[in-house]
C-alpha cells in the first residue's frame, strides 16, 4: 500500500561516501512514495557542507521531505547561532524548519523543530519541543485523509529509547508524545542517536511507534551505516533497518507493528476539528 524511506544524520562533513552514493542509487532502483531526511544533513553548518548535502538531497527522488538537526545549525557564528539558527537549513534544502507538512494519497508527514541553536542548558545538541507548534501539528495530523498513515517527523526522539547508545532528553517530549497519539499518529519518525529502532511508544494505547534511523556517516555508534525503509498496509507496518556491508545495503533488523484501525474509520477517527483533552489543555 505505501512505502518511505527514511535516512538521517547524513553528516555531510564526515559523511561515509560510498554508503551516501549507495544509498541514492537504492532511493532510485525502489519504488516509493517519499524521501524522508530526519535532520543532521551537515556536521558543523559549513557553507561547503550544506553545499554537499543540498546536491545529494536534490539527486534523491522525488517527493521528498526533509526536517532540521541539531548539528544544522552555523556551529561557529554565535550571531547566526541566536538571530537565525536555520537559515543556510532552509536556503540549502528548499524546505522551511517550521511547520512543514507533506500530504500524499496514502500518508501525511507533519514536521516539528526539536533542535535549538541556543538553549539555557550546556549542552545544546538535546532536544526541545515547543507545546504551541505540538498543538499545530497535533491540530494538522487530525485532519489527515480517512485511513492514511499519520506520521510525525522529527529529529530528536521524544522519549527515551532503551538501548540506544545516548538519549535525546527532549523537554516536555512526554507530554508531546502523549498529544500525538491522542492525535492519532502512528509513527514518529526520528534520527539523532544514529542507531536504527522501531517500538511502541509507552505512552497512551501504545498504538503509536517510536521509529528511529541510523547514520550514513562515520560518526557510527555501534551500528553500521544505514537507513529505514518503511512500508506499510491496512494491518501492518514493516520496518527494516537496510544496512551497508561494504557492497550493498542489505537487511539488518525488520519490526512488524500492528496498524492502529481507529484512524481508519470516520466515526472513530480523531476529530478533525475539534481537539482532543490533552492538545486543548497544553500551555
Amino acid at each position: 500500500m505505501g512505502r518511505i524511506l527514511q535516512f538521517s544524520d547524513v553528516h555531510f562533513g564526515c559523511e561515509h561516501k560510498h554508503a551516501c552514493a549507495a544509498a541514492l542509487d537504492y532511493a532510485h532502483a525502489t519504488p516509493n512514495d517519499l524521501v524522508l531526511i530526519t535532520g543532521d544533513i551537515t556536521q558543523k553548518g559549513f557553507p561547503d557542507e550544506f553545499t554537499a548535502a543540498g546536491e545529494w538531497m536534490r539527486a534523491m527522488p522525488e517527493p521528498r521531505f526533509v526536517i532540521v538537526g541539531n548539528h544544522d545549525v552555523p556551529y561557529w557564528d554565535a550571531v547566526a547561532r541566536v538571530l537565525h539558527p536555520w537559515r543556510a537549513f532552509e536556503t540549502a534544502t528548499g524546505f522551511p524548519a517550521h511547520d512543514g507538512q507533506f500530504l500524499g494519497n496514502d500518508v501525511m508527514v507533519r514536521g516539528v523543530v526539536t533542535a535549538r541553536g541556543w538553549q539555557a542548558r550546556p549542552n545544546w545538541s538535546k532536544g526541545v519541543i515547543d507545546l504551541d507548534q505540538t498543538r499545530r501539528a497535533a491540530e494538522a495530523l487530525r485532519q489527515a485523509p480517512i485511513g492514511a498513515l499519520r506520521i510525525l517527523a522529527c529529529h530528536h526522539p521524544l522519549i527515551e529509547m532503551v538501548g540506544t547508545p545516548m538519549t535525546g532528553d527532549v523537554k516536555r517530549g512526554d507530554e508531546a508524545a502523549l498529544i500525538f497519539a491522542e492525535a492519532g499518529v502512528d509513527l514518529i519518525m526520528t534520527g539523532h542517536v544514529h542507531v536504527p529502532f522501531a517500538m511502541p511508544i509507552p505512552l497512551a494505547d501504545r498504538c503509536s511507534y517510536a521509529v528511529g534511523c541510523g547514520t550514513l556517516s562515520h560518526r557510527e555508534r555501534g551500528a553500521p551505516p544505514g537507513f529505514n525503509q518503511i512500508d506499510w498496509d491496512a494491518k501492518t507496518i514493516t520496518v527494516t533497518a537496510l544496512a551497508w556491508d561494504g557492497v550493498s545495503y542489505r537487511s539488518h533488523q525488520i519490526w512488524r507493528l500492528p496498524r492502529r484501525q481507529d484512524t481508519r474509520k470516520a466515526a472513530t477517527a480523531p476529530s478533525p476539528v475539534e481537539p482532543g483533552a490533552l492538545e486543548k489543555a497544553a500551555v
